[in-house]
């Protein structure tokens, strides 16, 4: 089997794309392509002659249907640099393999992550975990980034102070914030990227690491581009409803005299939905199943 290449990725390889203020993500090495899932996915029956069109359908097919292991056997590989409050949350996605650079054996750089004023917000009064959509007023806002950079400068000197003193590195490291910069590289299947990029790129992720998980998907465009517009059609723009909320939707369709559903099937026809899909749509508000 031929190695699965495209040249949009081929030329992204080793490039840094900038992220935050001093952050980047550098794609290192990838293995498989759009190819490389639906050979996959055909490896029951063999893979014959199939046409662009088809390739596409069965892509939108698998993901559609949570078909997801044909999705695995495309990899990659990244050198990403971030503020450690980041690599925190995104360590929490343990499905892949990482290896981070170490205070205990290297000498930290003086790098630190200072938000931009327009990023510099409140807490918001209806997230507990986010912030307000409202930056501070300037004024404010400087003050607060001012105080960031000098908290930044005092640590680090400190750390400066110790490491030429001899004391170890790993104790020198201790008190450094989580604004410092680290590095790691990070392997995932694409698969389980998906599932990383659905919960980053959501609106209620913090903005540093969606920032991030729309720089990777910009890879990801290009070294997948069908399986890509697949996750934006059938998970990033989608919206799921628990058995309750679709059973109360299927009640008002029916009580407002839509039992036909005439009215959903030209609201899908303004939206410029295909008539395929507009019938699996219409089949699934009639059976509350997928199909």
């Amino acid at each position: 089997m031929a190695h699965c290449t495209t040249p949009e990725a081929e030329q992204l390889l080793d490039k840094e794309i900038p992220v935050l203020d001093k952050g980047f993500i550098r794609l290192v090495d990838y293995m498989g392509s759009d190819d490389r899932i639906v050979q996959a996915a055909r490896v029951s029956y063999g893979e014959g002659t199939k046409s662009y069109r088809e390739d596409r359908g069965l892509i939108h097919y698998l993901l559609r249907n949570a078909h997801t292991s044909p999705f695995e056997q495309v990899s990659l590989t990244f050198h990403t640099k971030m503020p450690v409050f980041v690599a925190r949350q995104w360590v929490r996605h343990r499905t892949a393999r990482l290896n981070e650079i170490s205070g205990r054996y290297s000498i930290m750089k003086d790098e630190f992550f200072v938000p931009s004023l327009d990023s510099i917000a409140a807490q918001s009064s209806d997230n507990k975990q986010g912030r307000d959509e409202q930056p501070l007023p300037p004024e404010q806002a400087q003050a607060v980034r001012d105080g960031l950079i000098e908290e930044q400068r005092t640590a680090f000197g400190l750390y400066n102070e110790r490491i030429e003193q001899g004391l170890a590195r790993e104790l020198c490291r201790v008190n450094l914030p989580l604004s410092l910069y680290t590095e790691w590289y990070w392997q995932i299947d694409l698969h389980n990227l998906f599932h990383f990029l659905k919960l980053r790129m959501d609106h209620h992720a913090q903005a540093e690491i969606r920032a991030y998980a729309e720089a990777m998907f910009e890879v990801v465009k290009a070294v997948c581009p069908l399986a890509a517009e697949a996750f934006e059609q059938h998970v990033l723009g989608a919206v799921h409803f628990s058995a309750q909320e679709f059973a109360a939707l299927k009640r008002h369709l029916v009580e407002s005299g839509n039992e036909d559903l005439d009215g959903v099937s030209a609201a899908a026809e303004k939206e410029g939905m295909p008539s395929r899909e507009t019938e699996r749509l219409l089949a699934k508000l009639r059976t509350g199943r997928n199909v």
